[in-house]
């Protein structure tokens, strides 16, 4: 089996409506579980939208709750628009410029966020600007939900997820596959619990972390 590809911006075109193609292998399966973790009402804040195809998915399956999308990207954020726009759904915020790493984010509050396929191929630090943020954002109880490929101490990684994770670090040494006891320790330092832990297609996991 060939090892994922990472999907960059600039790889993707030049139309304003970029195309990821793992959207399509993912979204429903993300989306059940996105059932346990999506308020019946309030605002879901994604961060790292990418081509915006996600977050139309999950906001015509979650009607009640209003989505907030953000990247740090010009082109994501002109792609996210492109995807809204031909959504029509009025539950789709107009997409944020946010840099993970860069304080004063321009939102106050969020009920959830979402983090789908950043960790790996950001570094660190960007992790640890996520959970910051986080405990900013969102009230005790309130959910943080990470999606991705991890490794794990106790469980054999899959060599598709080896290679995936050398050829990130190839591309830039400061990313890479993440290690969920590490992601849990970092979680613990800014007031999160991990709630669940689940099994998904392709070698990835969903992570579920609560504010403590």
């Amino acid at each position: 089996m060939s090892e994922p590809k990472p999907w960059l911006i600039d790889e993707a075109g030049t139309e304003a409506r970029r195309h990821a193609p793992a959207t399509l292998r993912n979204r429903d399966a993300i989306a059940d579980v996105l059932q346990s973790v999506v308020p019946a009402h309030g605002t879901v804040l994604e961060i790292a939208s990418g081509s915006g195809e996600h977050i139309v998915h999950f906001a015509g399956l979650f009607p009640d709750a209003q989505w907030q999308p953000s990247d740090c990207e010009p082109a994501a954020l002109d792609s996210i628009a492109a995807w809204s726009a031909q959504a029509g759904l009025a539950n789709i915020c107009p997409p944020l410029l946010i840099d993970v790493e860069q304080p004063g984010w321009p939102i106050d509050r969020a009920d959830a966020m979402l983090c789908i396929n950043m960790l790996h191929i950001s570094p660190w630090s960007a992790s640890e600007a996520l959970f910051s943020q986080a405990n900013r954002l969102l009230s005790p109880g309130a959910p943080l939900y990470l999606y991705g490929p991890f490794v794990r101490h106790d469980v054999m990684t899959a060599q598709s997820n080896l290679d995936f994770d050398a050829s990130l670090k190839s591309r830039n040494p400061a990313w890479g596959l993440r290690d969920v006891a590490a992601v849990d320790d970092l979680a613990r330092s800014h007031g999160f619990a991990r709630a669940a832990l689940i099994e998904m297609p392709a070698n990835n996991l969903s992570l579920i972390y609560r504010r403590c």
